[in-house]
This record gives structure tokens, C-alpha cells and sequence, in this order.
């Protein structure tokens, strides 16, 4: 059954595509430039709380103080009573001290007052209403009264912000609280994943010089499919085949691509192409993946406890799912001396195995490789490292962000191997930009060229029509 055919099956029971992303005219320098003069002199222009008149606020603080003096043992004991129990009692005691309030408050009033603190108390302050927003992917709060989003790949500024940086840190400190983890002066940076799957990083002063800053990466309950993508325009139909049957024919695929420019998105998309009969050992830093195969076995890596000590680094894991079996090894993120370990992984039994790194173009991917391979430690000659390389890696994917904020595969490169100390690349798959591409902004073609590799895929039962490779096809 080829990709598309199971994907029609699949679809019988798929939740409806996401929301295409909008598009908006840039305008001129002088248009731009004036707009953000207008929104910094406008008045009000931060939001949130501030927003509200300023009895509205006085009586918003009041109201938490009191919530405070009454359910304070509870909200910070720590038998610490279930999500949905607690959510009930805030509000019960909330309600009877809105109905005690002397100052004349609208229900809309009164409406703001109770989400505003039970977002408080509760959830994550002023940014808990961006988490909420499933248009919002990440969210970004560069001191207590400048935050920003990223939405449809754009980012922007909103209203929010925080009181002052005794209110941000409060925040950032019940963060790392719920995932065990802790930020001070002593440890000012600190890397962890919310129980949603989100990944939270956190700076505080000396290292933040102007107030403690917080980014939050939103984890989506429902990834994104094949067929996504295609819609969205990232890939081609004739590309998301070819992809499918080199994950299928066990090729070692790397993903290359610069921050937020998708490389997770897409390795789960290609881990989802591996047969639900192979054992999976999948390891991240924090764990994003989402494979919806039986037999996975999920691994993260741990930073050091407060006493710098407890380090489990992903070269560790790499190390230990050796020992377990695997059929296929997926690395969320091969960023240093790992790299050795996965390479030798690649080229000893494991074929099949993914894994992203950061780049800009493929040759520059296998250029980082190298390095990383040099961060082992081991006194290895270049050539050695290279044709290990070229011998472990089969394919580098290159996905990029546009001007635009959509997210593009733009290469789709094959390693062919060794020309005297050279690893030697061809392109299969090449973007060009066109107004005639899906969107207006460009699409992947083939370049004509049949890989190497294609008797090898055969090995396996897979097998890809020369059409696929046809410069002409669209």
C-alpha cells in the first residue's frame, strides 16, 4: 500500500487541518517604522491587567490578597489537592469575595476580575490566556513588560505583561517548581518540559541584564501529518513519497534547519513512515516526538541536580539503546560529541536511523557533523571522520524558514560518498522560488536525478517509479 493510499484510510478518523497560516502585507519601511512609533505612544498600549481602569486593578489585587489569606496552607501545602478539586474551591472563594466587594463592579468587570486571578493563582499569570490560544506556538517574555508571540510563524508583540520582575520571577519559579527543577542567582539558567510536553526555558538576573526572561515552545496534542504539509506547502506530493519509501528502505536521514524553521515536525513525520513492526528507541533532550507505533521506547536526557551531580547526557543514552535492541534510533537532536556515537550506530547493524541537527544548506550539515565528531575527544583524521560520515549518512533534508514565516524543505540531498577527501553530494530534490508554486512563494521539484541507492531500497520491497525523478513533473 503506498503513503497516500494508507493516508486516505487514516483519514476516515482525522481531526480537521489546522488553520492556514495568513498572510500580511509587510508595507514600507516609513508604514512600519510608524506603526511601532504609534503602538509604543498609544496609551493603554500594554495590556493585561493594565488595561483596566485603575479601581479595577486595585480591586483585583485586593481580591488575590484576600484568596490568599483564606486558601493559602492549600494552594502551597504540599498535599497539594488535585487540579479540578482546587479549581473549585478558588472559585467558590473568589465568588463569596466578589459578592462581599463594596466597590459597584459590572458582570463584565466581575468576569475579568475572576480570570484574571484564578489565571493567577492557578495557571501561568499574564501569559496563561497565550498558552490557551492554540494559534500561538511559542511565546516569549524578554523581561516583566515586553512579550511576544509567534503565531502562523509570525512573530508579534501583545498587550500582556507582567506587574514587575518580583511577578515574572514568582511565575518562572512555579514553573520549574511543577517540573522539580529550581532557578537562582547560584543556577540563573534552567532548561525543562511542562507536563503538556511544552519546552520552558528560563534566564534570570546577573546572566538576563535587563529582567529575567521566559520562552515557552508550545507542544501540540495533535501533530501534524504528511498530508499537512503538503497542504501547507512545505513538501510536494512526489517528495513526501520519495521520503516515504527511504524511511521504509532504512535509509540514515538527517534533518538539517535552523531554529523554528520545523526540523521536529518533520522527523516525526518521517519517524511515522517507520512499519509499526520495528522497535523504536527514540531520545531527546525533552521529548517532543509523538509516534504513534506500538513498540517505542522513549528516553530524555537529564541535566545536573543542584549539587552538579545525576548528568545523563544524550550521548549517554545513545550508548544504552544500543544494549536494547533497537530496529531504528531517533535522536532528537544530535548537537555534540553524541555525533560519534551516532555515526557508529548508523554504520554498525542500525540502518534506518534519524536524527536533526542545526545547518544551513546540507554541505554545511556534514560540516557540523564533522565538528561534533571532533568534540568526542578522539584523535581521528579527517578523512576517517568524513568517510564514516559518508558511509553512515544516506540522506540530509534541509528545511528552512521563509521570509514569510512558512516552513519549506529546500533541499532533499543525497550523500554519495568519498571523492579523494571530499564527501560528494547530489541534490534530488532542489525549492525554487515561483509564482506559479503552491502560495505564490516557490515549491520543491526534482532535479532529475535517480539516486544511488534506489537497488538498496529494492532490498527491502521498495521500490519508487522513474517518473518521480522527472524534472518536468510538477
Amino acid at each position: 500500500m503506498s503513503l497516500f493510499e494508507r493516508l486516505a484510510a487514516a483519514q476516515n478518523t482525522a481531526q480537521p487541518q489546522q488553520q492556514q497560516q495568513q498572510q500580511q502585507p509587510a508595507g514600507s519601511l516609513v508604514d512600519r517604522a510608524t506603526h511601532v512609533g504609534e503602538r509604543r505612544a498609544a496609551p493603554g498600549a500594554r495590556g493585561g491587567p493594565h488595561q483596566a481602569p485603575d479601581h479595577i486593578n486595585e480591586v483585583r489585587l485586593r481580591i488575590q490578597r484576600r484568596l490568599a489569606d483564606e486558601l493559602g496552607p492549600t494552594l502551597y501545602a504540599g498535599d497539594r489537592p488535585q487540579a479540578e478539586d482546587l479549581d473549585i474551591q478558588v472559585r467558590e472563594v473568589l465568588n463569596s469575595l466578589l459578592a462581599r466587594e463594596e466597590t459597584p463592579l459590572s458582570g463584565a468587570d466581575r468576569a475579568r476580575i475572576t480570570r484574571e486571578v484564578i489565571d493567577e493563582v492557578l495557571g501561568h499569570g499574564p501569559i496563561e490566556s497565550l498558552l490557551r490560544d492554540q494559534s500561538v506556538t511559542e511565546v516569549m517574555v524578554n523581561g516583566p513588560h515586553l512579550i511576544f508571540i509567534e503565531r502562523f510563524g509570525r512573530i508579534e508583540r501583545v498587550a500582556a505583561e507582567f506587574d514587575d520582575e518580583s511577578h515574572l520571577r514568582r511565575i518562572i519559579d512555579r514553573i520549574c517548581s511543577r517540573v522539580g527543577r529550581r532557578v537562582d542567582e547560584a543556577s540563573p539558567m534552567v532548561d525543562a518540559r511542562l507536563p503538556d510536553g511544552s519546552r520552558v526555558n528560563a534566564i534570570v538576573p546577573p546572566i538576563a541584564l535587563d529582567g529575567s526572561t521566559l520562552t515557552i515552545r508550545k507542544f501540540s496534542s495533535v501533530p501534524l501529518t504528511v498530508g499537512d504539509l503538503i497542504s501547507y506547502g512545505t513538501l510536494t506530493r512526489p517528495a513526501a513519497e520519495f521520503l516515504d519509501a527511504c524511511v521504509r528502505g532504512r535509509r540514515n536521514v538527517v534533518v538539517s534547519g535552523g531554529t523554528g524553521s520545523g526540523k521536529t515536525t518533520l522527523l516525526n513525520i518521517l519517524s511515522s513512515f517507520v512499519p509499526s513492526d520495528e522497535r523504536i528507541v527514540t531520545i531527546e533532550d525533552a521529548a517532543e516526538l509523538q509516534l504513534a507505533q506500538d513498540h517505542v521506547v522513549r528516553l530524555e536526557s537529564r541535566p545536573a541536580n543542584s549539587e552538579g551531580r545525576g548528568t545523563i547526557t544524550t550521548r549517554d543514552l545513545v550508548k544504552n539503546s544500543l544494549r536494547m535492541r533497537p530496529d531504528r534510533i531517533v535522536v532528537g537532536e544530535v548537537r555534540d560529541s553524541a555525533a560519534l556515537d551516532m555515526l557508529q550506530a548508523m554504520n554498525t547493524g542500525h540502518d534506518g536511523s534519524l536524527t536533526t541537527l542545526h545547518a544551513n544548506t546540507p554541505r554545511d550539515a556534514l560540516a557540523r557533523l564533522e565538528t561534533m565528531v571532533l568534540m568526542a575527544g578522539m584523535d581521528l583524521p579527517a578523512r576517517a571522520i568524513r568517510d564514516q560520515i559518508a558511509s553512515a549518512v544516506d540522506l540530509v533534508i534541509q528545511v528552512s524558514r521563509m521570509k514569510d514565516g512558512s516552513r519549506r524543505i529546500t533541499y532533499i540531498t543525497e550523500v554519495v560518498g568519498m571523492e579523494s577527501d571530499v564527501i560528494t553530494l547530489q541534490d534530488l530534490f532542489l525549492f525554487e522560488s515561483g509564482s506559479d508554486m503552491p502560495g505564490g512563494v516557490g515549491g520543491l521539484r526534482p532535479t532529475g536525478i535517480r539516486p544511488f541507492f534506489t537497488d538498496a531500497l529494492a532490498m527491502y520491497g521498495v521500490n519508487i517509479p522513474q517518473t518521480m525523478f522527472s524534472s518536468r513533473r510538477r
